[in-house]
């Protein structure tokens, strides 16, 4: 994700704060993270289910850069990371830190997951993606009672 030079599409059910390790010295959060990303002029688009934990809502209440988006559908249980719409992760963990490893082995989720560079398995992927993001999916959809506001953007 940190090597995302142009686009970085992320669906997770669940985002929680966590630490991502750096080269030679402390980690910095998954927030400060993507923020970086972000000012380097990635496009980020982070969609996920639920409300994220109470320490990433800390950090995002202090502002997301323009190029940094989330959205929020509570039917999404897919977990997906495509960079540059060349490379991508397809599998069970969420965008948290027992979903990815970072927690020590005795508490990390058992996942597992697929990288590829399959541009006909990309291209299936970002197609589900961008029918999510943009609301296609909100028609029709039988769970609207738990989702008043579709594809709502969080008032952070």
């Amino acid at each position: 994700m940190l090597r995302a030079k142009t686009s970085l599409d992320i669906s997770t059910a669940d985002f929680k704060a966590m630490i991502v390790p750096q080269p030679g010295g402390r980690g910095i959060s998954i927030v400060a993270a993507l923020r970086r990303l972000a000012a380097r002029g990635v496009e980020i688009r982070l969609l996920h289910a639920g409300t994220p934990s109470a320490a990433a809502l800390v950090e995002l209440r202090a502002g997301l850069p323009p190029n940094l988006t989330i959205r929020r559908c509570p039917r999404l249980h897919a977990k997906a990371v495509i960079i540059d719409c060349r490379a991508m992760y397809l599998g069970s963990a969420n965008l948290t830190g027992a979903g990815l490893g970072a927690k020590g082995d005795c508490r990390r989720n058992f996942e597992l997951g697929i990288w590829t560079e399959s541009s006909a398995l990309i291209d299936g992927v970002l197609e589900e993606f961008n029918a999510l993001w943009e609301g296609r999916r909100c028609v029709g959809c039988g769970r609207k009672d738990v989702c008043p506001v579709p594809l709502e953007e969080p008032a952070l």
